[in-house]
């Protein structure tokens, strides 16, 4: 059986480069050349994992099947390639660090003077091993941070002695870098790529590949330049351009320019031809969309896209079933709360309201799905989202005045949303929630049973709080459908109106199941009712 082959991706220059969407993008493109590929990535923060961080700080958590929280870039893995994803492909400093401080309790080190070289280089080594077995040809191992960040420099010594440890043959470092357009001088700088590689250099990484990320085309005298100071070869300098249209165009665009078949060469990978026929499919409905709609997602954090990417492109992957092009318009709750929804919301096809954590904004939530139900538009609610939609159906139509959740009001006369049984025996935040993927049974004919086309489903939680079920009865009386709980009947999963266009919500996170080529059954059918809503208008809109 051969070894597998690694594959390690630095960045340099600046953050947001984009690492991630490369890392997937090479991942996928390998697995069509029918290579076994597994992803990881290691983030330089000292923090456990980012559960207990702020949207703002880290954009959106990311959770897995067996539920862990991660970092988002895992979310590009799993929408662009299938081998399947658990704790090992994230670790941070912080676990590393963790694992090192209790070995040294037990007594592991026999005696010696723990330091950052070798144990904590070794550690970190071993998690890359972790990976690596007889079904896995490549590994693609993405370090978080830039060259130079001080918090980097165990993950890139470590990396730089695997390839000691592995040998040569079976390693390959790609470094992405930035080459800024300065509009006074009219022309490309290369200047800050060389610096960058010099850093990496001087760690002891020379890398074999460069992908130099611009907005615009980096002409073969500026790879050249590239090529020489930065010790490469010409075909190993990458152009990788901002893209017009869609992320969706970056694999492509690595193929155009011949990496998949120079990291096939490189390693020596026994690889079959590339297929990319149904992706050019899917660009060619990105470009040529036969509809045209509005969203409206209404979070507390939308000014920060990072924070519901998932949820974003979720959406997007719904209008490409639809062959519809959507507008996704980003709401404050904050905003809706003081402005009213009349004003922000009129005019869009649907509204989402996405999940959260704390009191603020959340009655601009309520007065959103309000909105969405008494004016028929179609409605989607995530997590935060449905208690949001429980509690405003509470108050509007069962009658149950002042309803809210015990989350945010202790002292609320009707808790309809109430603390899970387990967790009120929970102490430390890390890590406590109800995590990961769990099984629902779903209504017979209900909406959300035909949409799934099946009863059962499996679908990746994170919260602490549920409906209460002292309340059920009456919110059964007034219409409202418990169509989807736990396979115990003890928690509510999904509810929803059956007299209303679209009105579904939905406790868990089916965000995380989207893929470009297999949008996830929800997103699709709260799109297509979205379609149908603009279609029923330009109709009646239409002289006779």
């Amino acid at each position: 059986m051969a070894k597998t082959k690694h594959i390690f991706v630095t960045g340099g220059v600046v953050s947001s480069l984009g690492k991630g969407l490369t890392s997937a993008s090479i991942g996928m493109l390998l697995e069509r050349r029918g290579l076994r590929v597994r992803m990881q990535k290691l983030d330089p923060y000292i923090n456990v994992d980012p559960g207990t961080m702020s949207p703002y700080q880290h954009g959106e958590v990311y959770v897995l099947d067996d539920g862990s929280e991660t970092d988002l870039d895992l979310g590009h893995y799993e929408r662009f390639t299938n081998g399947p994803l658990t704790r090992d492909a994230n670790y941070t400093t912080g676990q590393i660090y963790l694992s090192v401080i209790e070995k040294e309790r037990r007594g592991e080190f026999l005696g010696k003077t723990v330091q950052v070289i070798p144990h904590v280089t070794n550690e970190i080594k071993q998690c890359i091993r972790s990976l690596a077995d007889d079904d896995v040809d490549v590994v693609i191992t993405e370090i978080g941070g830039t060259v130079g960040d001080i918090e980097s420099q165990p993950f890139l010594e470590a990396i730089r002695q695997f390839s000691l440890d592995a040998g040569k043959e079976n390693c390959l470092y790609i470094h992405l870098t930035l080459v800024p357009y300065l509009k006074a001088a009219g022309e490309l700088k290369t200047k800050p790529t060389q610096h960058s590689v010099g850093q990496l250099r001087e760690i002891g990484i020379q890398p074999d590949i460069l992908v130099c990320r611009s907005e615009r085309a980096v002409s073969r005298d500026d790879r050249e330049k590239i090529a020489l100071f930065c010790n490469v070869p010409l075909e190993a300098v990458i152009e990788e351009r901002d893209k017009d249209f869609s992320i969706y165009e970056v694999p492509l665009s690595l193929v155009d320019h011949g990496l998949d078949e120079l990291i096939v060469k490189r390693l020596g990978l026994d690889a079959d031809p590339l297929d990319m026929q149904d992706w050019r499919e899917l660009l060619r409905r990105v470009k040529n969309p036969e509809h045209e709609i509005s969203i409206a997602v209404v979070g507390k954090y939308a000014e920060h896209k990072d924070a519901y990417k998932s949820i974003y492109e979720s959406i997007d992957h719904a209008g490409l079933a639809n062959y519809a092009q959507v507008r996704i318009g980003r709401i404050q709750s904050e905003e809706v709360e003081r402005e009213g929804p009349e004003r922000l919301l009129s005019g869009y096809d649907g509204i989402l309201v996405p999940g959260g954590f704390g009191e603020r904004g959340i009655e601009g939530k309520v007065e959103a799905i309000r909105f969405a139900r008494e004016r028929g538009i179609p409605f989607f609610g995530i997590c935060l989202g449905m208690q949001c939609a429980v509690i405003e159906f509470g108050r509007n139509v069962v009658g149950l005045e002042n309803a809210h959740s015990s989350e945010f009001d202790k002292n609320t006369p009707h808790p309809v949303i109430c603390l899970l049984d387990d967790q009120k025996r929970v102490v430390e935040k890390g890590g406590t929630m109800r995590l990961g993927a769990q099984p629902s049974t779903l209504e017979p004919e209900s909406k959300a049973a035909q949409l799934y086309e099946t009863r059962d489903i499996l679908e990746r939680h994170r919260h602490r709080y549920e409906f209460n079920n002292v309340y059920r009865q009456q919110f059964s009386a007034h219409g409202m459908r418990f169509s989807g709980t736990s396979p115990d009947g003890k928690l509510v999963e999904i509810v929803e109106l059956e007299d209303h266009p679209f009105f579904l919500a939905v406790q868990y996170h089916p965000e995380f199941k989207s893929k470009p080529t297999a949008s996830h059954p929800l997103f699709r059918g709260f799109v297509e009712a979205a379609v149908q809503r603009r279609s029923n208008e330009k109709r009646s809109a239409s002289p006779a």
